[in-house]
């Protein structure tokens, strides 16, 4: 058996966005999210459709669901490092939020919208794999502005292997960190949904189209990376301004964002968009 990343955009809305196999999701986020009521059903807003090379657009929120209390769903797996995702979350989630109401609709109609974010880089200090973040009164600690709540997973904390994962929680997180580099299914893989997950990810169940996305997929990742790492270790080297410059140019030409390129070569925001 061979299966693919499912951190990768087509392999996690593959595997998490699809329709016609939204227990997955369902079960997903049952185990994860800390849910005063769990979801019963859920509809994908924007559910999986297989595309061609070329046709898969990246898109900030992967997935779109909403469940039959109309409670609204954004999870979003994000593979390289963002120095402003905790603020882009904030801003999408909010913006979902917002748009629930039509003109001249009442207050009262909005639902609670939940976000999670699923890293595979650490964004906080903290040690909990599985953070939790809610909107609370200073002094008393009450949760009562319940509408907005923002979940992350960072991947890199969570260091179980096979034979020690106990919760089915742990079992959805071994899954996408670790599926790429398995031959088989894991027996403790006990529920009806992350067996489906598993044959979902197998790549001998996927056609020549998708395939050829998720390998250009893989590649763009494995390219980004590298380059990331030989921008570091360039900038390091040389700690000259021209180096920098070289550098920066070479990453815009790449397509990388600006706040990336202003981590990497230590160049302000201003002499970066200067360059372009």
């Amino acid at each position: 058996m061979k299966f693919v990343d499912p951190k990768t955009d087509i392999a996690f809305k593959k595997i998490f966005g699809n329709e016609a196999h939204k227990e997955i999701l369902i079960e997903f986020l049952n185990e994860i999210l800390e849910l005063e009521y769990p979801i019963a059903d859920v509809t994908i807003l924007n559910s999986y459709q297989p595309l061609k090379l070329g046709g898969l657009k990246e898109t900030l929120l992967d997935i779109k669901a909403e469940d039959t209390q109309q409670r609204e769903f954004l999870v979003e797996m994000r593979g390289e490092k963002e120095l402003a995702f905790a603020k882009r979350a904030m801003y999408y989630t909010s913006k979902a939020y917002s748009q629930q109401l039509g003109k001249g609709e009442k207050y009262h109609l909005l639902k609670p919208t939940i976000f999670l974010g699923i890293l595979d880089f650490i964004l906080f200090s903290h040690e909990n794999t599985i953070s939790r973040h809610l909107i609370l009164d200073h002094q008393t600690k009450q949760h009562e502005l319940k509408d907005l709540e923002f979940n992350f997973i960072e991947l890199p904390k969570f260091l179980k292997q096979e034979h020690k994962l106990e919760t089915v929680a742990e079992k959805w997180l071994y899954f996408i960190k670790q599926a790429d580099d398995l031959d088989h299914i894991p027996a403790n893989a006990n529920t009806s949904a992350l067996k489906q997950a598993y044959e979902i990810a197998e790549q001998h169940t996927w056609s020549a189209d998708e395939l050829e996305v998720y390998e250009s997929q893989e590649i763009e990742i494995v390219k980004t990376r590298n380059m990331i790492d030989s921008a570091r270790v360039e900038g390091k080297t040389e700690g000259k301004i021209e180096g920098k410059v070289e550098i920066a140019k070479t990453m815009l030409a790449e397509g990388f964002d600006l706040e990336t390129i202003t981590k990497v070569t230590k160049l302000t925001l201003k002499e970066v968009r200067g360059l372009k």
